[in-house]
């Protein structure tokens, strides 16, 4: 057998380096350009719409049926789900109050740092189990609230532990995404 040639040897070894080289600074490459053209795999998107810039609700003072005081308290770390009726909103509400209800329990066990506030009366055909708070003043939030006047239906928004409404849901949005949103906040936890 006679030897192969030195020459060709060296030269298919730096083709095959220079190979290795394009395939790992390319994925980089790709991966950055990917990024900072705003692409987001399917399954990080949030599902409702997020605000930018979040509403503040911090100096709106909660109050509950009774006329107690609902408290922010951030330190708890407590989101809350806040649905907003129209006047004449009926069967809608009672459906959206029983998939507020789904939403909650299938939270599982971190279903306990999330509140179900209800803007004004809760329907009496609500769900008992998740027990969603009636809380007022309504006339002052829908006012702070974005685009929270649906006819004949409810804005649900998601409210951070600070007080900042981040999400939005727009009349007949699907449970299962808000669901999704949620869990994956509390996660953050």
């Amino acid at each position: 057998m006679s030897d192969p040639n030195p020459l060709d040897t060296r030269n298919r070894n730096r083709r095959m380096l220079l190979a290795i080289a394009l395939l790992f600074l390319g994925s980089f490459v790709l991966a950055g350009a990917l990024r900072f053209s705003g692409w987001r795999p399917q399954g990080l998107k949030n599902k409702g719409e997020l605000l930018q810039p979040p509403t503040d609700l911090r100096g709106v003072a909660l109050q509950l049926v009774d006329g107690t005081a609902y408290p922010w308290s951030p330190q708890e770390r407590r989101w809350r789900i806040l649905a907003v009726p129209s006047a004449d909103c009926r069967e809608r509400c009672d459906k959206l109050a029983h998939d507020l209800d789904i939403v909650w329990q299938a939270l599982g066990h971190v279903r306990d740092h999330a509140d179900v506030l209800w803007a004004g009366t809760v329907p009496a055909s609500a769900p008992k189990t998740s027990a969603p708070r009636a809380v007022g003043p309504v006339d002052v939030l829908k006012v702070r609230l974005p685009r929270a006047d649906a006819p004949n239906d409810a804005v649900v928004y998601v409210i951070d532990p600070n007080g900042f409404v981040v999400l939005r849901y727009a009349p007949g949005f699907d449970p299962a995404d808000l669901r999704m949103d949620l869990s994956r906040l509390l996660k953050l936890q």
